[in-house]
């Protein structure tokens, strides 16, 4: 295949940054071995968590030293990004537009055959993902804000890559749409995450409105739920609620508000989501067949005008406590853990993008606890996605109207 039409006037130069272990965090306060990160005052401070290191894990670096290299600027709300072959990247814009990004920073003209979004506020062009069977039939899924009569949703799509002469998709076809309709701005979702044996998972959001919000356990919505798909769109089989009646099918787990960020365990093999929560409680859990994450039941967090939510539960019988929890949020955006080698002392690490505090969370694990937390690339965009990329470097992507995808590399 002949590489892409590059545009010469959006060339980008490369730019080498230094990166400093021990910045302030989101502007409070210094980063203190053994002291929480978070210094802020919770937003719901009657609350306690269910249990110890479940929130304000301490401080804790690997001491890693990297550059910073600025692949490319001048990107409108960059949502998401996958790797091509031979070292290029495709990134979604949020208004609408696809595009392939070589390593020197060239950029394509938006690529041709990308479904018409719904682009307003939160909506738009979302995730995009490569088939497991890529490198033979070229195939590419998108998530994206479908414009509908009465409203909109979240839909996923697939096509084919060309590569040859003008990047473009082709056959593009919209395999699953999100069910009811409803005229909103916010809460979509979503992340595309294959699983080994190449189904893959749709994560969503609950609309954010009251009518929304109380279909987030309901059987017979997929608002507020993570579908699990088969390559052509369809219910996998053994699903959990498959056969139940008044239940979609699709329905892989349920209670969730709006998740944004999702990766699949290196060694489990089990998908992590990081949930979005209100004032307060931002959330991290172990997707599960059948679960119910607890949305809008219990929440460690407030409603915005302050007031609590619901009942002010934090507990339930029959829902799932999260693993992690952040309070006041940090607004998380894009999750990938680490299992290269370029940065060994990193490995295990999960990375979260945070858009509030505009910096990149790095979790110490131990198993499924969380015992430290450290903030890098403070305060240099809203970090909207992160990615591991194939040798080994840690690419992210800024959220603003003069995005940049960057890379972290070893400091030279």
């Amino acid at each position: 295949m002949r590489p892409p039409r590059l545009l010469p006037e959006a060339l980008v130069t490369l730019a080498v940054v230094s990166a400093g272990c021990n910045k302030p965090a989101s502007g409070k306060g210094q980063q203190v071995p053994g002291q929480p990160v978070e210094t802020r005052a919770a937003n719901a401070p009657d609350q306690r968590p269910a249990f110890e290191g479940q929130t304000r894990a301490p401080y804790r670096t690997e001491g890693v030293a990297f550059d910073v290299r600025v692949v490319a600027r001048e990107l409108e709300h960059p949502w998401s990004l996958a790797f091509l072959p031979g070292g290029r990247l495709l990134v979604t814009e949020r208004p609408g537009r696809l595009r392939v990004i070589a390593p020197d920073g060239a950029r394509s003209e938006p690529l041709a055959g990308v479904p018409r979004v719904a682009n307003a506020d939160q909506g738009g062009l979302l995730d995009v993902a490569l088939a497991p069977t890529f490198a033979q039939d070229g195939t590419v899924y998108l998530t994206y804000s479908e414009p509908r009569e009465g409203g909109n949703g979240t839909a996923l799509a697939r096509g084919r890559l060309s590569l040859d002469g003008t990047p473009r998709l082709e056959g593009v076809e919209t395999i699953w749409r999100m069910t009811p309709t409803l005229d909103s701005s916010k809460h979509f979702g979503s992340r595309i995450v294959f699983a080994p044996d190449g189904d893959l998972f749709v994560t969503l959001g609950e609309r954010s409105d009251l009518e929304g919000r109380r279909q987030a356990q309901r059987l017979d919505s997929a608002f507020g739920k993570i579908v699990r798909l088969r390559p052509d769109g369809a219910p996998a089989a053994d699903n959990p609620f498959v056969g139940r009646e008044g239940a979609l099918p699709e329905i892989w787990s349920i209670g969730h508000r709006n998740v944004q960020a999702a990766a699949l365990h290196p060694t489990t093999k089990e998908l992590w989501i990081v949930d979005h929560g209100p004032r307060g409680g931002d959330e991290i859990n172990v997707a599960r067949r059948g679960r119910d994450y607890g949305w809008p039941t219990i929440s460690y967090g407030i409603e915005y005008r302050g007031d609590k939510i619901g009942d002010g539960l934090t507990q339930k019988e029959g829902m799932e406590q999260p693993l992690y929890y952040w309070d006041p949020v940090i607004a998380p955006s894009g999750a990938a853990f680490y299992d290269a080698d370029l940065f060994p002392a990193w490995k295990g690490s999960l990375f979260v993008g945070s858009l509030a505090g505009k910096h990149l969370v790095r979790l110490t694990l131990d198993g499924e606890r969380v015992v430290g937390e450290e903030r890098l690339l403070v305060d240099r965009g809203r970090v909207r996605d992160v990615r591991v990329g194939p040798t080994g470097s840690v690419y992210v992507l800024t959220d603003e109207s003069n995005g940049e995808l960057l890379e972290l590399v070893p400091k030279r």
